[in-house]
């Protein structure tokens, strides 16, 4: 017994010297590209009034702090982005569900679902503002428009794949269908919508960005459009830091409770 304890103290130690060496190594890459970046800028390898520089970045990224603009800009495409990710989740999840109750129902729209999800989302934001207007529901729904409909087709998918004898087992025991739902398909098919989430909440963010573009006049994806068109690069590659650093950020946080709830199964 001692002797499986000390082995299985050092399999812990090498799995946490596993996962040190590779937040270092990432980090250690991170700042060598920072590094290498600053450094050319600062020789004039690269145009630093093009491609900017960490310094010039960090710079503007202070002065738009002093005033609270940066942070009126990211709260806005924050939120955006997370009730456009609520909204794709909750519909995705419900018309999973309604295609699954009612196979003829799934027949009939499956290959308007497949059309819709290869749709080019950024052709349909023009469409948008002339319908809804250069709104904050505006930009919601295109980020919405980018993920939805693959997040219904992945969802139904994951539904369709549930063991079949987990399901011939509640209808033996004289289930009803939409007890084999609650009981069997959606239990089982939680990895399957946690994993939908991780690529949604990109999408989502995507979206909004493209919305942003064309529609708004607060937000990162409005920072990005004027810092090009007045020549603002510094505010320009800003935005797509912090864009970077949203999106690494959402995504942790999924990938966290994805941890919680593999550990409470």
């Amino acid at each position: 017994m001692n002797e499986l304890s000390a082995a299985q103290l050092r399999y812990l130690n090498r799995q946490k010297r596993h996962r040190l060496t590779a937040i270092l190594s990432r980090l250690a890459i991170l700042i060598g590209f920072f590094c290498l970046w600053e450094f050319c800028a600062a020789t004039a390898v690269i145009d630093s009034f093009i491609f900017s520089s960490p310094s010039r970045i960090a710079v503007c990224f202070l002065d738009m702090a002093r005033d609270g603009s940066i942070f009126l800009h990211i709260w806005v495409t924050l939120y955006e982005t997370i009730v456009s990710f609520l909204l794709v989740i909750a519909i995705s999840v419900l018309m999973a569900v309604a295609l699954w109750l009612c196979p003829k129902l799934s027949e009939i729209l499956d290959p308007y679902m497949v059309v819709l999800n290869s749709l080019p989302k950024s052709a349909l934001a023009p469409l948008l503002i002339v319908w809804l207007g250069a709104t904050t529901t505006t930009i919601i729904v295109a980020g919405m428009s980018v993920a939805i409909f693959g997040s219904i087709l992945n969802l139904y998918t994951a539904f369709r794949t549930v063991e079949p004898e987990k399901i011939k087992l509640i209808y033996t025991l004289r289930g009803t269908r939409l007890q084999a739902l609650t009981k069997a398909v959606i239990p089982s098919s939680i990895p399957a919508l946690i994993s939908t989430m991780k690529v949604n909440i990109g999408l989502c963010l995507v979206g909004v960005i493209i919305g942003e573009f064309l529609a708004a006049r607060r937000g990162l994806g409005y920072l990005i459009i004027y810092g090009s068109q007045v020549f603002q690069l510094d505010m320009l590659i800003t935005s797509i830091l912090i864009l970077c650093a949203i999106a690494m950020g959402l995504y942790q946080i999924i990938q966290m409770a994805e941890h919680r709830y593999k550990k409470r199964v």
